[in-house]
């Protein structure tokens, strides 16, 4: 690829770091295609950031990132904000042990609890406790704020552009192996 491609810019942005990284492998091997750098290196100083982001949010409201993504599987089920442990497992893509330990935890800070089946005693029941739902809802609307300040410089168009590539891209992993 020829090194003009990698280096085009669009004219109203200022050179960042990942410009630098690209320009500094076309530089040194011109036979690498370094333009995916451009994505990914990007995604990747955007996770830190989202992570770092996140991780302020949730500490103000006393909990981890992982008791955030149970708690929004369960609350996103509307009253009764009940799930299986095997539901909640396969939403939060963890392993049976680790959801184990996870509702134990969050029964010890009064954010779940555990009901039993009534017609099976097999199957476990999590469901937000009203503690569970005000402390969610209290870290979702501070993140929701959050995340709206980061992409305050976007166009509704732009927004709906980037969530549409982002889905591509996503989709690549997710289902093309």
């Amino acid at each position: 690829m020829s090194s003009n491609l990698i280096l085009m810019r669009e004219p109203h942005f200022k050179p960042d770091e990942v410009d630098m990284i690209v320009e500094g492998w076309a530089r040194v091997r011109g036979d690498f295609d370094a333009q995916p750098l451009a994505v990914f290196s990007r995604l990747l100083r955007l996770n830190r950031y989202v992570d770092r982001m996140r991780k302020r949010v949730f500490a103000a409201h006393n909990i981890e990132s992982w008791e955030f993504e149970m708690l929004t599987a369960l609350r996103r089920q509307g009253a009764p904000f009940r799930l299986t442990a095997g539901k909640l497992m396969r939403q939060t893509l963890v392993s049976s042990g680790t959801v184990t330990n996870r509702i134990d935890r969050m029964v010890e800070h009064g954010l779940v609890k555990r009901l039993r089946d009534p017609e099976d005693k097999r199957i476990v029941h999590v469901q937000a406790t009203p503690k569970g739902i005000e402390v969610v809802d209290g870290a979702m609307s501070d993140l929701l704020s959050a995340q709206q300040m980061r992409m305050a410089g976007m166009s509704e168009e732009e927004k709906r552009e980037l969530a549409n590539l982002l889905r591509v891209l996503l989709a690549n992993f997710e289902y093309g192996g």
